[in-house]
This record gives structure tokens, C-alpha cells and sequence, in this order.
């Protein structure tokens, strides 16, 4: 019998494919090295990507991968467990001779023992047990080679989550149309409260000037429906990031408090 976190985690894989199928693009902001550099620092500096090998674990549409790619990373794999595999070659083809593509889930990530990086940015906070990816990913790196990861906070989004926990028992069940309708109505007070975010100090305001302000209408409604669909998604503390990659292996682990609402989290596998 298919246990319950099996069960949720081969959900939530179904739910991004028909995500991201329907929305293949990364344009902008949203597909840029400035957001990859948002994301990972202060904690790593761009720069440290050059000539570097890397595997990039749940890589959607091959938005990270086109990151690492433009920060000069010598090779990539992408491992994605969805079919999205069309989609993720045409996205990242100018790039190709430097990508290899594995669709697989993180916890099957090749042992090579070689990579000098391993980054998930927002993919470990939708598996409900996410230590065997963070395992894998320690049997993938060389001595002294670093996993990034990026997870939804419990810090700073107390207010959000009172409002969104109760409504994501719903959302998540919805068909895409539906859901993707009430994330346009949605997105109305949002874009209203973006405007008051910049000239009041609200909470969440890092983030709404920060981050969201900075993508397209449409990306911010494509926000909303990324928080509302996935069957599975957890606020990490402080506490809690750090100590998935500590359980893992990982010596040095430091974190980031980005926007004041999401941890970007460090580690160093020892040597």
C-alpha cells in the first residue's frame, strides 16, 4: 500500500507538471541572474559558480538551470522527476552542450562524489520527507563541495499563513482553471496592496518591494497560483532549515533570512 507521504509527494510532482506545462516561460526578472544572485546571497557569491560543476534538483522548466548557466557554471545536470523534459531542453537549448537532463527525483541523484555544487532552490519545502534528497545530494558532492537550498519560512509569514493554510485545504484540489481564475481574483488585492506597500511599512513589505514588485503582473498571478497549488508545502524555521542539512551530513551550515520571509541555507560537505 502507497503510504501517505509517497502518496502526497507523487501529487504534488503531478500538480507542478500540469503547472508548468501550461506555463513554460521565464522571462525577465523572473528568469534572470539577478534573481539567482538574490537568492543565494550573501551567503555564496555568483562568482563562485564559474567553471563550476553543479546539479540543480528539481529543475521545473529549466528557469535555475538558465541561471547557472548564465553565471558560468561548466556543467549542469538538471534533475527533474516530472515530464518535462521537451519543455526543459527547449528552454535551455543555447546552453545545451554544457547540460545533462535526468528526470528522476532528488533521492536519486547519481553518488559521482564529484560536483562542486548542488542547488534546490524552492523544491525541498514540497517533499514531505525531504532528508533522502538532502543524503543524495551529499553522495553527489566532492569533499568540501556545497548544497544551496532556498525554503519557505515559518519567520515573517505568520499573517500570511493564518490566511492561506485554511484556503490551500481547498485550492489544492481544484482543477487548473478554476484555480487559475481565483488566482486572477486574487491578484487584484494583492497589486493593491503592492501600491500601499510603497509608501506604508507593512508587513511583508521586503518582500512585496523586494522580490514580488519586481516581476510582471502576470508573474505575481502565477505567484498566487504556485502558493495555492501544490498538496504539500512546509514553513521551515530557522531551526528547522538548518537542521535538515546538518541531518544530512553537512558541517558549516549557515542561513540567510531573505526578504524577511524565506531561508536561503548553506552547506558544506566536510573534507
Amino acid at each position: 500500500m502507497i503510504d501517505i507521504q509517497t502518496e502526497l509527494g507523487q501529487k504534488t510532482i503531478r500538480d507542478f507538471e500540469i503547472q508548468w506545462s501550461k506555463f513554460p516561460q521565464n522571462r525577465d526578472y523572473y528568469g534572470s541572474l539577478s534573481l539567482f544572485e538574490d537568492i543565494i546571497e550573501p551567503l555564496v557569491s555568483v562568482r563562485e559558480f564559474v567553471g563550476a560543476r553543479v546539479a540543480d534538483i528539481g529543475s521545473g522548466t529549466g528557469r535555475i538551470v538558465r541561471m547557472l548557466a548564465q553565471a558560468g557554471c561548466a556543467s549542469i545536470l538538471a534533475v527533474e522527476p516530472a515530464n518535462l523534459g521537451a519543455i526543459i531542453r527547449r528552454n535551455t537549448q543555447e546552453f545545451a552542450d554544457r547540460i545533462s537532463y535526468l528526470q528522476a527525483t532528488g533521492d536519486q541523484l547519481p553518488p559521482t562524489g564529484d560536483l562542486d555544487f548542488v542547488v534546490s532552490i524552492g523544491v525541498l519545502h514540497h517533499i514531505p520527507d525531504p532528508l533522502p534528497v538532502v543524503r543524495a545530494a551529499y553522495h553527489a558532492l566532492r569533499p568540501g563541495g556545497r548544497l544551496l537550498v532556498w525554503l519557505y519560512g515559518r519567520e515573517g509569514n505568520e499573517l500570511y499563513l493564518r490566511l492561506v493554510q485554511p484556503l490551500r485545504r481547498v485550492t489544492h484540489r481544484l482543477p487548473h482553471a478554476a484555480l487559475w481564475a481565483l488566482a486572477g481574483v486574487l491578484s487584484v488585492p494583492l497589486e493593491g496592496y503592492l501600491m500601499l506597500c510603497r509608501h506604508l511599512q507593512l508587513p511583508m513589505r521586503a518582500y512585496m518591494l523586494g522580490h514580488l514588485g519586481r516581476l510582471s503582473p502576470a508573474e505575481r498571478r502565477l505567484t498566487i497560483y504556485d502558493q495555492l497549488r501544490p498538496a504539500w508545502a512546509r514553513y521551515y524555521t530557522r531551526q528547522e532549515a538548518e537542521d535538515l542539512l546538518r541531518e544530512g551530513g553537512f558541517v558549516d551550515v549557515r542561513s540567510h533570512h531573505r526578504h524577511g520571509y524565506s531561508w536561503t541555507v548553506l552547506g558544506t560537505r566536510p573534507g
